[in-house]
Order: structure tokens, then C-alpha cells, then sequence
């Protein structure tokens, strides 16, 4: 019996396959040049020009490439440590850095971010920069991520970052925000334009700054572990703080709230709850103390509030 082959129909599955994995997994600068098995492109001479600076780039010249073996070689790149050669604005040629464990790049002009290669990462800061979006979806090692100070209204792949710890994204562009990590224990989120917060699936936080966003409602109840809550300076209504038994510091000051019931929280040192209009009385229990508390003068403490 003899078989015969078609040769499109063997070769077009291979190149489909290949197409996807090279988008699924690619730089966002549609301008990189195309790299090979000796080369990286470094577009951004200020980039190159640092990595010259500390010895990673092995022919000291500024020629828009360096070695792979140079990058393979790094695993902490720390650009922030001279500051005399300009702002870099493009990172492409980061993603052939495959061993890197810790990046800084903060205060930079960066405004795309490719760390699709990088899956080592365990420490990533990116503050200070221009950054709309990100995605940290082949960055399962991520302990701390520090993105303060973007312009990011969206983040993808916080759920495969099963060892993160810290989430800085504290003075960005976020509208809505939901989280599904058990693995979070303190979450910095300030100064967005939040009005929608899941993190339900935060079940191990422990330290959340929520502070200056436009949030009516939120939902501790899941997040049993809470010691520090800072939610002061937004347009909360009313809060159930009944579950959070571990609570030490409360911030829930320049809000909207019409009753407020802290008599689960026997662990509360640091209580603020001035600057609430309409909240005149805050139920405690009886002998209950907290060494500092900060309420206006139409404000009192009290075991039975109507």
C-alpha cells in the first residue's frame, strides 16, 4: 500500500501553531528589530548606555544590540543606580534578560512593558513611569510588584502570581479593581479613580490602602485576617467590620457613613473616623478602649447607638 502526503496540508498546522505561539507571547513595540541567537535589539541607547555602565553589555559600545549570552547572564538589573544618562522610554530587548529575578526601572519614560520571558521575576518595580496597562500573566514568582505612579487602568494575570506578597498601585488611572490571590497579604491602592473593588479573593490580606478613590461600598468580610485598613477620603455609606476581629487601625475619616459599629474589634489601637457629616455616634462595647482616637466634637463613643 502506498501513502502520499500533501505538503501544504503538513506544513499549514506547523505554521499556525508557530504564528500563535510567537503572538501570544511577543513585544508590544512594533518597531523592534529582529533578534537571533547572538543578538538582542536595544533601541533605547539610554538603556545600552547603562548596561554599558555596569558591565552587562560586554563590547561598551552603543550600537543598539548586546550579546544574549550578556543578558542571560544578569538575574538582578537595577537601572536606577546612575541617573547621567537620560530616561530610557523603551525596554525592548528586556524579555532576552530570561534569568532576571529582580528589575527596577521607576522614574523613567516608559510606556509599554513587555516580561513575557521573564519568568523568574520575584521583584518588580516600575514606579514613576507611563505605563496605561500591564501584564504579568508568565510571572508566576512575583513576590512584590511596585507600580506607583502610572497611568495604568488596567493590570492582567494577578491570579497566576500565586507567591505574590506586596502590590503597590497606589496614584494610577484604575476605575475598577478585582483580585483573586491567596497569596496577598498587603495591598497599596491609593489615589485611583476606584469605584468598583473585589478582592473577596484575597483571603490572606493583611494591610490595605484604599485612601482618595470614589468608593460607595466595600466588602471586608472574606479578608479575616485584616490588621490595617486605611480607607479615609472617599464616599463610603456604611461598613461591616464584624469579621475583622484582628483589625488594629482603622483610617475611615472624610467619608459619607451614617453609623459605624467597632465592638468586634477589640484588637483597634488607632481609630479615625472624623470628618463624617452624618455620623455622630460610634458603637463600642462596653469597656472597650482604644488608645487613639480621632472624632470631631458632634462625634462620640458609645455602647448603644440609635
Amino acid at each position: 500500500m502506498k501513502f502520499t502526503f500533501t505538503r501544504n496540508k503538513i506544513i499549514y498546522p506547523i505554521f499556525v501553531l508557530a504564528l500563535f505561539i510567537i503572538v501570544s507571547c511577543s513585544s508590544n513595540n512594533e518597531n523592534e528589530k529582529p533578534v537571533n541567537d547572538i543578538y538582542l535589539s536595544i533601541p533605547d541607547d539610554h538603556f545600552e548606555t547603562i548596561l554599558i555602565e555596569q558591565g552587562i553589555d560586554s563590547d561598551g559600545i552603543v550600537n543598539k544590540q548586546i550579546l544574549r549570552r550578556d543578558a542571560e547572564e544578569v538575574s538582578h538589573l537595577d537601572l536606577n543606580l546612575t541617573v547621567d544618562f537620560g530616561e530610557i522610554s523603551d525596554l525592548t530587548g528586556i524579555q532576552g534578560f530570561t534569568n532576571l529575578t529582580f528589575l527596577s526601572a521607576s522614574g523613567q519614560k516608559i510606556e509599554t512593558i513587555d516580561l513575557c520571558l521573564n519568568t523568574k521575576l520575584d521583584t518588580l518595580y516600575l514606579q514613576a513611569n507611563y505605563l496605561t496597562s500591564i501584564d504579568i500573566s508568565n510571572n508566576p514568582n512575583l513576590i512584590l510588584v511596585d507600580m506607583l505612579s502610572n497611568q495604568i487602568s488596567s493590570i492582567n494575570g494577578l491570579s497566576r502570581a500565586t507567591n505574590l506578597k506586596t502590590l503597590n498601585l497606589s496614584w494610577n488611572n484604575l476605575e475598577e479593581f478585582s483580585i483573586h490571590n491567596e497569596s496577598l497579604e498587603v495591598l497599596h491602592i491609593s489615589q485611583n479613580l476606584l469605584k468598583s473593588l473585589d478582592i473577596d479573593g484575597a483571603i490572606n490580606l493583611k494591610n490595605i490602602l484604599l485612601t482618595s478613590n470614589k468608593l460607595t461600598a466595600v466588602d471586608f468580610s472574606s479578608n479575616t485576617l485584616l490588621e490595617t485598613l486605611l480607607i479615609s477620603d472617599n464616599k463610603i455609606q456604611n461598613i461591616n467590620l464584624q469579621h475583622n476581629s484582628y483589625l488594629t487601625h482603622l483610617y475611615i475619616t472624610s467619608n459619607s457613613l451614617t453609623s459605624i459599629d467597632v465592638s468586634n474589634n477589640q484588637e483597634l489601637v488607632d481609630l479615625r473616623v472624623d470628618r463624617n457629616p452624618d455620623l455622630t455616634c460610634i458603637k463600642i462595647q462596653s469597656g472597650q478602649e482604644i488608645p487613639t482616637i480621632s472624632k470631631s466634637d458632634y462625634q462620640e463613643l458609645n455602647n448603644i447607638c440609635n
